[in-house]
């Protein structure tokens, strides 16, 4: 259940970054031909790209961790004993899961504390664009938790 859950939900982010991807890709292409060609800025887009470059990131670590093609060291993991590296991504899911918390509780915070101010351009709440935080620590938590019943059941492929 969780895991079909899981892919479910990467399924979305997933066409979710395509359309932010490319709706950055052309706002910034518009904002360099209105600015050189025609010789008006738009005022708004260079914010919007940034909120969207901040989405896309969060996002993008959370499809990352789902297909396991986040960067890491593997050198010491794969000269280590089948039974240690089980336990050493067990270590690291759980290492994970707790990151994880501390993204959706302080997300949440920082998302309130900043909740009355309103961005330059686009006029829209702060708390929207920072509101990616916690909402990505909780898909980043649903993969984990499904990665970590994967590998505690032994259905990993990490190893």
């Amino acid at each position: 259940m969780i895991k079909k859950t899981s892919s479910r939900i990467n399924q979305w982010v997933e066409y979710l970054l395509f359309g932010m991807g490319f709706t950055m890709a052309m706002i910034v292409a518009v904002q360099v031909f209105c600015r050189y060609v025609l010789n008006q800025s738009l005022f708004w887009s260079e914010e919007l790209a940034r909120f969207l470059l901040v989405w896309l990131t969060f996002l993008g670590a959370s499809t990352a961790y789902y297909r396991k093609v986040n960067p890491g060291v593997d050198f010491l993991y794969a000269k280590l004993p089948q039974l240690l590296k089980k336990a050493s991504s067990i270590f690291t899911h759980l290492s994970s899961m707790a990151l994880f918390i501390v993204m959706v509780i302080y997300g949440c915070k920082f998302a309130w504390f900043v909740r009355l101010q309103i961005s330059p351009a686009l006029q829209i709440p702060k708390w929207i664009v920072l509101s990616i935080i916690p909402i990505s620590g909780v898909i980043l938590m649903i993969h984990a938790a499904t990665l970590l019943i994967s590998e505690l059941k032994g259905d990993s492929n990490d190893h």
